[in-house]
């Protein structure tokens, strides 16, 4: 996109008349409902008037190395205030069918008011249309973590009482973040965090009805308030701080959401942007040199005939659903208990019924959280259960792309605070490791710290022990045995077919994967 500005018009030149913008206020009579900020996208959905985002999934946003290779694309949305910016990011998120978006908006981040502040702001006096009444520094950081493909957690600002809920919503990056307000381009800072800028130039006359219209019916406002804050307040900001960053906009969209030629050519250049920066991350770990000895941080359970004998079990394509899972639980049984062993522990003494000292070991550490990544691996939570008294769970939802052999991420609940964990991470099979290095980065990208990761999983081939193992190289892995080989279907070799399929007693599709996750049916 030239830095030159470009300027989108449309013969529609629609929103219809402005009585219909004008909201109708019975005299006497003022709405009174209670509205707060929040980001747009309310995890893990985002809603549009046709879809809802996030449901085809999010692909790859890190390479072979476990490393971010490809940040968001992060559009600005800027304009006055009820210019009609949140209806041309809908409009755009629309029309670009991208599977994971945020739009976070400004409204967030509004700074907490002193008693003083306060005050004026009950008597309609203070200015929350001045630069100087946002967080840019909380903003800033959020926009920036956003934009790496972090977790966040975003402020939610009530607009009746003028104040932050003690409640803040956390907030995943995405393939596309869209950022608006009414000072969306007036922080250096920000502005060089912005892939593309975007002016939403709309009447001040529309601006102002649709501005009586929202703040009377959603924030319980009077008239007579509204207009006086928008004679002192409001029009004096948008000509003195918003009106003159329109200059640094790449394209001006006059009419806002009507506009859609505007739109479009919004959109395709995003798309262009989105095609340069797809990744393959499956075919550069199968790719990739496996020559090299296991890695330090594997733990196999110890080949024993009772280990070798329930693999014949579970191996064996004539073995009864029955048989596979009797066989398959007391396997993972073992398995939990091995890694387990692998936590931090400390000295505990204790005092026995005989009134002698003993000494023993006990967990050292805040909390244990055991997250799955669906569904196969939810086999292995009752083993957890049965092991771990006082855990918490997490789920992730990775399929693989049926055309494009991609792991992708549709949905995620994770504990709150899972940053302070150590994490039992639960994989039912392992084949090139893409899976399981997605599950990891988002562990990762919410905070929890790679030592403190174990990944689990029955039966893992060496190609996915490698990559998962020289990606992060601090996350221990812990399985019952190691195939050598993987073929061209990405099939473990001799492997156990589709865990997840024969443990549930349905079908694989005709081109499964072993790190193919089919969608739970809770």
């Amino acid at each position: 996109m030239e830095n030159e500005q470009q300027t989108a018009s449309s013969s529609n030149r629609g929103g219809g008349s402005l009585d219909q913008l004008l909201p109708s206020v019975s005299k006497g009579l003022t709405p009174r409902k209670k509205t707060t900020s929040q980001c747009k996208s309310d995890p893990p959905l985002l809603r549009t008037a046709k879809r809802t985002v996030y449901t085809a999934g999010r692909p790859p946003w890190y390479n072979e190395h476990g490393t971010q290779s490809k940040e968001a694309f992060v559009i600005g949305l800027c304009g006055g205030s009820a210019s009609g910016k949140t209806t041309v990011a809908m409009k755009i998120i629309e029309a670009l069918d991208v599977p994971w978006v945020v739009l976070l908006s400004m409204d967030s981040f509004y700074n907490v008011l002193t008693q003083d502040e306060q005050m004026l702001a009950a008597s309609n006096c203070y200015n929350f249309d001045h630069p100087d009444a946002f967080d840019f520094g909380l903003l800033t950081q959020t926009l920036r973590s956003l934009k790496q493909g972090k977790s966040v957690k975003i402020p939610v600002y009530n607009f009746t009482t003028n104040d932050r809920r003690k409640e803040w919503k956390t907030v995943y990056g995405a393939n596309v973040i869209i950022f608006e307000g009414i000072m969306a381009f007036t922080d250096k800072e920000i502005l060089q965090l912005l892939d593309m800028k975007i002016f939403v130039d709309t009447d001040s006359d529309i601006r102002l009805l649709r501005r009586l219209r929202r703040d009377i019916t959603d924030r319980g406002r009077d008239v007579e308030r509204v207009i006086k804050q928008y004679n002192r307040f409001v029009k004096p900001a948008f000509e003195q701080y918003i009106e003159p960053t329109m200059r640094l906009a790449d394209i001006v969209v006059p009419h806002g959401g009507t506009n859609m030629v505007a739109i479009d050519l919004i959109v395709r250049h995003v798309q262009s942007q989105l095609e340069e920066r797809e990744l393959g991350v499956r075919a550069a770990l199968a790719s990739a040199d496996q020559g090299q000895p296991l890695p330090e941080t594997l733990s196999i359970l110890e080949s024993t005939p009772q280990v070798r004998g329930m693999h014949i079990i579970i191996r064996n394509m004539e073995t009864s659903r029955d048989d596979l899972i009797f066989y398959s639980k007391r396997l993972m049984r073992l398995l939990i208990e091995r890694a387990i062993s692998f936590l931090p522990s400390q000295v505990h003494l204790v005092q026995t019924p005989q009134e002698e000292d003993y000494e023993g070991r006990s967990f050292h550490g805040n909390r244990i959280t055991g997250v799955s990544i669906l569904r196969a691996e939810e086999t292995m939570e009752p083993a957890l259960r049965a092991v771990c008294k006082d855990f918490r769970i997490g789920k992730i939802l990775i399929q693989t792309n049926q055309e494009t052999a991609e792991p992708e991420l549709h949905y995620l609940r994770l504990p709150k605070d899972i940053s302070e964990d150590h994490v039992i991470l639960m994989d039912g099979t392992v084949c090139t490791g893409a899976a399981a290095m997605m599950a990891v980065r988002v562990l990762l990208d919410h905070g929890v710290q790679e030592d403190r990761i174990l990944l689990v999983s029955l039966l893992m081939a060496e190609m996915g022990v490698h990559s998962v193992a020289y990606a992060f190289p601090q996350v221990k892995i812990i399985t019952t045995a190691v195939d050598k080989n993987v073929n061209d279907l990405f099939h473990i070799i001799p492997g156990m077919g589709n865990f997840g399929d024969r443990f549930f007693g349905t079908e694989p599709g005709p081109d499964w994967s072993d790190e193919e996750m089919d969608e739970p049916s809770y």
